[in-house]
């Protein structure tokens, strides 16, 4: 099973997650310092180290602005809590608010998750000709920590540096929630 860990620029911002053996490589040059240990322990002919799960870059690192969360399934998962926007099931697939044959844009606020059955009987129309409502309406997520938590790799240790960028704490336990239990399985 492989580590990752969550890298902080020096002024403590989010940048990004990096696989394990990536963090122990930046702590051993000196390029980031440990905030928080993981599990996993590497071995070397001299050496033992435990793998970093947070780690914060020792100098500053401008990262180009993106105004924009990039558009992925999970993602949609994620911002809805995992439950269908009209009838609030378990959700299993996208849907599109505006269908693309009606000209609807593959874009944050016109994608939704949604169940299996909605999804079928909605099919190509609209929500107001199928007379439904939507439970809250679509938008685009904002903030660094979206980015992190789109990459799909998580660990509850990062949430405290996740914390207060943009993200309610209740999508912080869905998430790593989820996820564990999909490692587990």
């Amino acid at each position: 099973m492989s580590s990752h860990a969550l890298v902080l620029n020096a002024t403590y911002e989010p940048i990004g997650v990096v696989s394990g053996r990536r963090a122990l490589l930046l702590v051993l040059t000196a390029k980031a310092t440990v905030l928080e240990t993981g599990e996993h322990v590497w071995h070397s002919a001299s050496a033992t180290h435990v793998v970093p799960a947070v780690v914060r870059l020792t100098r500053f690192v401008k990262i180009p602005y993106r105004s924009t969360v990039p558009l992925t399934r999970r993602g949609v998962f994620l911002r809805d809590g995992g439950r269908c926007v009209y009838c609030d099931a378990p959700a299993t697939s996208l849907d599109h608010v505006v269908p693309r044959s009606r000209g609807g844009a593959h874009v944050w606020e016109n994608v939704v998750s949604c169940c299996r059955r909605c999804n079928h009987l909605k099919g190509d129309r609209t929500v107001a000709e199928m007379g439904w409502r939507l439970r809250r309406p679509p938008r685009a997520p904002s903030g660094p920590a979206w980015r992190i938590l789109g990459s799909g790799r998580s660990d509850p240790r990062w949430i405290p540096y996740l914390d207060g960028l943009g993200i309610d704490g209740s999508i912080f336990g869905r998430f790593f929630s989820a996820t564990e239990q999909t490692a587990t399985a």
